[in-house]
């Protein structure tokens, strides 16, 4: 009688094994490349209200896609390197959000409008440039027959160099001035002004920028 062989069954059921591990396998890939990846959102602004005086709302309306009620939207502002909110909104069935918030503090820092998640949809964000609030200073400008010279923090005075002039700010803080519809975002380079009453002396380039005489209201961020 021949002996019995044991051998076998046990690499039969290795290769069982195998072959059922195999298939998981695919299955598993298969199940990965056929699962969609989320989409970020689309975010339409239709009204951006992002320059305002201290004491009024700024505003910032419009609308997402997909479309989905109840979606979580949010205004941001950038400060002491962190996002900071300032409103939320909910989306209606249509996607529409409508952002909104009394601002008193001046200043200007980078804002952005930031959606969360929702079924189907992962988070995402749509930047707005500046927000910029404003409050009313007395101003003068200054520059002809004082080119060549070295201003308070450093550098020379030249004609198209823009700038200002301010008794205490630190050097190089950044200052916003409006005037009309015209603004330029400019350093302090300078001090002064010793005249009473004036609290900033635009160089003539930045005073130009903004289309500012002699000496009278501006808007400032600071």
């Amino acid at each position: 009688m021949r002996p019995r062989n044991f051998t076998r069954p046990a690499a039969a059921g290795a290769l069982c094994f195998a072959i059922n591990w195999a298939a998981a396998d695919a299955a598993s890939a298969q199940a990965e490349t056929t699962t969609p990846a989320l989409q970020g959102p689309q975010i339409g602004v239709r009204k951006n209200k992002l320059d305002v005086r201290a004491g009024n709302r700024g505003v910032v309306a419009g609308k997402i896609l997909p479309a989905a009620a109840g979606t979580v939207v949010s205004l941001q502002v950038r400060r002491a390197g962190r996002w900071k909110r300032l409103d939320r909104d909910r989306t209606d069935a249509a996607g529409r959000y409508r952002l909104r918030k009394r601002l008193a503090r001046t200043g200007s820092t980078r804002v952005r409008i930031h959606v969360g998640v929702a079924p189907g949809m992962r988070a995402g964000r749509r930047a707005l440039g500046r927000l910029n609030v404003y409050r009313t200073a007395n101003a003068s400008w200054y520059g002809p027959g004082l080119y060549g010279n070295r201003t308070g923090c450093g550098g020379t005075l030249h004609a198209g160099r823009l700038g200002v002039a301010h008794k205490s700010l630190p050097c190089g803080t950044m200052v916003t001035f409006k005037r009309g519809r015209r603004s330029v975002r400019v350093p302090v380079i300078d001090r002064g002004p010793y005249v009473g009453g004036r609290e900033y002396d635009l160089t003539a380039a930045t005073a130009q920028r903004i289309g500012f005489q002699g000496h009278g209201a501006v808007l400032t961020t600071r």
